[in-house]
């Protein structure tokens, strides 16, 4: 099944031409560069050349179906000896879902080791970003350990997890100690790193500062690592019960000594990559609990910053309430104006009248008549008094008026001020009545 398996998936990929090299029996393809290169069902050989390599060099079928699998990835498995030619390790290792830029970034390793030849063949394929030219010429450098066929996973392990991993973490907290600054004027922090370099307090600048770096603590979650180390513990295993055993089947006589030195040696390797395992689950251990710390902090300051936005909110509400409510006596002054012009109009009617009144007897055009009656002055001796007389009763009016609204006016203001005042001892009343904080000496006021 898992070779009928393994030439469908082959014949579904799409081949992308890589540069690659040839040392002895291992095929490595170092920075490749096409930018499609660890897509799914992508392979950077062709795939007549690509079938032959994984039955000649006895590579596990399955990791042509390993192109779309996620998260770092660890597989292997122990083959009989079907064909004679002793048992194989068969290892599957990749960490290849990352996509940045448009380009696809990663690296994989399919390598299969003979248990009685001793000798580890394999393909290896890695983009720039990848430390697998640097594992390479490490494995060259220490070619004394390269008889364990753990040893390079164990290495690009522990690349994966070196000191730039815990080095961003560090930075992801001292980025947390200074967001508490912000927004819980936390004091853990020097001035010069403050966010109130200016004075002024970006509250969206915070927002996204939050969630970059609530994706630097998440970047290269343990649990994965740890799980990848526990399978990595199953292929040791298997690899020491199957050596054990064959040792014990097929003692050999001759050469004793050499193969006893290098049985030794062997086991030195294991013992010490079994170590090497064991120290990455601890270490593992020890930075969940730090990213779990750290991701606790976060969602405190975040949940803070969301309640400053929310009062911040209310406030402006409450600005906007009062700016209606004075629009509403704004208008309700020009109501009253436009009343009291028409009240004017309505005063003023009967001047009019009185003069179209007056108008018969004053004037006389008629030939050999005085036009203008001796008698005009009535007129002005009437109108003009009870003008006067209305507009000063107007604006004594009008003045008293206009004091009122003022005193309406500051009464708006008292009563929008005690309004806020009012909320937010509500709100006070409510969060308080529930709980006290760590270092409250005195109760909380009764709801």
């Amino acid at each position: 099944m898992d070779e009928y398996m393994f030439h469908s998936f082959v014949e579904d990929s799409i081949e992308v031409e890589e540069s690659t090299s040839y040392l002895e029996i291992l095929n490595y393809s170092s920075d490749a560069q096409h930018p499609k290169t660890f897509d799914p069902q992508i392979i950077s050989l062709p795939k007549d050349v690509y079938k032959d390599m994984v039955q000649v060099m006895k590579l596990p079928y399955k990791g042509i179906e390993t192109s779309a699998v996620v998260g770092p990835f660890f597989w292997s498995v122990m083959d009989g000896d079907d064909d004679g030619k002793g048992p194989h390790l068969k290892i599957i290792h990749r960490k290849s879902d990352v996509r940045k830029k448009g380009k696809t970034r990663g690296w994989e390793m399919m390598l299969s080791h003979s248990l009685k030849t001793g000798l580890t063949t394999g393909y290896i394929k890695g983009t720039p970003s990848s430390s697998v030219a640097k594992a390479l010429r490490q494995a060259v450098a220490c070619a004394h350990e390269v008889s364990h066929p753990m040893f390079l996973p164990v290495l690009m392990l522990g690349y994966d997890l070196g000191t730039t991993n815990d080095q961003k973490q560090r930075d992801a907290r001292d980025w947390i100690r200074r967001l508490e600054n912000a927004v819980s004027m936390r004091d853990e922090v020097h001035e010069s790193e403050t966010y109130f370099q200016d004075g002024f307090l970006e509250i969206d600048g915070l927002s996204r500062d939050l969630v970059e770096c609530h994706g630097h603590v998440m970047w290269r979650r343990p649990q994965a690592y740890t799980a990848v180390c526990a399978e990595m513990d199953v292929a040791m295993d298997a690899f020491s019960r199957t050596r054990t055993a064959m040792l014990s089947s097929f003692p050999r006589e001759e050469e004793e000594e050499e193969e006893a030195a290098r049985n030794a040696a062997v086991s030195r390797i294991h013992h010490s990559l079994s170590s090497r395992i064991r120290f990455y689950k601890v270490k593992l251990k020890g930075l969940e609990s730090y990213i779990h710390t750290t991701l606790a902090r976060l969602k405190v300051q975040r949940e803070a910053l969301y309640n400053i936005m929310s009062q911040r909110e209310a406030r402006l509400n409450l600005e906007i309430a009062r700016e209606q409510r004075r629009i509403a006596h704004s208008s309700k002054r020009d109501s009253t104006a436009m009343k009291t012009l028409s009240l004017l109009g309505a005063v003023f009617l009967p001047g009019t009248y009185l003069a179209s009144f007056f108008d018969m007897p004053f004037f006389n055009f008629e030939q050999r008549a005085n036009p203008v009656s001796t008698e005009l002055w009535v007129y002005f001796v009437v109108t003009i008094p009870v003008t006067a007389l209305i507009i000063v009763a107007w604006l004594i009016y009008e003045r008293r008026r206009e004091a009122q609204h003022r005193r309406d006016d500051i009464d708006l203001e008292r009563s929008i001020d005690k309004l806020e005042k009012d909320i937010m001892l509500h709100m006070r009343t409510k969060t308080m009545s529930k709980a006290h904080t760590w270092n409250t000496a005195t109760q909380p006021p009764p709801a």
